[in-house]
């Protein structure tokens, strides 16, 4: 499988080219600029001393984490309108926001975050696949930063999230098995998955569809594993970013 090229020159289970830049969003508790390729996605981690309303009616101790995630106008070929313009959110970004948040709250343990809730916006600078991927990856970045500034500053007592969490989309593309999938391969992918992991390779979620086509179950386990060897290399990437 290695040894067949894509359209960008890339082998099949090789990742794009993937940075994290802290630091973008000085005003952010955490804030970090990721890159997959040509998707740009800021993110940034932001701490309020409160909790959601629920919490505080049904008693639930500890803290929050949110998300929130935009497409700016610009990061598409056509003019991408806002939500505010529109009215209403649309519901694909209802859909990545609600998996940004349920992926952070995953590997953080809540009851660490006494009376807090940890927000996370992510705004897309530039789409090019991947976009709800990316921002996992850079959300985690983000808190990260955050969660070592609030226990610098003597706000946390420990460390409420050991372990780190990132995602990346595969595919079947003209019969291949492929990793992190640009536009073009996305959009004409049989199948297409997006897959959340853990630093220790424990899965968070899975999304997966054949788009018009079927995948076998050794497909399954081929696009499974060629995740995992990603994820696990994109935790690398994350954790050379947090020295």
């Amino acid at each position: 499988m290695s040894e067949n090229l894509r359209l960008d020159g890339r082998t099949c289970d090789q990742l794009r080219p993937i940075t994290f830049e802290p630091g973008i969003a000085p005003n952010a508790t955490g804030s970090v600029l990721v890159s997959f390729g040509n998707t740009r996605v800021i993110c940034a981690a932001t701490i309020e001393k409160r909790v959601p309303g629920w919490m505080n009616a049904q008693g639930v101790e500890g803290g929050w984490i949110t998300a929130e995630y935009s497409m700016l106008p610009y990061s598409t070929l056509d003019r991408k309108q806002r939500d505010s313009s529109r009215g209403k959110v649309d519901g694909r970004t209802v859909e990545i926001q609600r998996l940004i948040g349920r992926s952070m709250r995953a590997v953080v343990d809540l009851k660490k975050l006494p009376g807090m809730t940890l927000w996370i916006d992510c705004d897309v600078l530039q789409a090019d696949g991947g976009t709800r991927t990316a921002s996992i990856s850079g959300a985690c970045v983000a808190a990260k930063l955050a969660i070592k500034r609030l226990m610098a500053d003597g706000v946390l007592a420990e460390d409420p999230m050991p372990n780190t969490v990132a995602a990346v989309s595969v595919g079947i593309w003209q019969d291949l098995e492929v990793l992190d999938l640009p536009y073009v391969e996305d959009r004409d992918a049989d199948v297409d998955f997006n897959v959340v992991m853990t630093s220790i390779g424990e899965f968070v979620e899975v999304q997966g569809t054949g788009e018009e086509a079927t995948f076998t179950q050794a497909q399954l386990d081929g696009l499974l594993a060629l995740a995992k060897k990603g994820i696990l290399e994109i935790s690398e990437s994350q954790a050379a970013a947090l020295v």
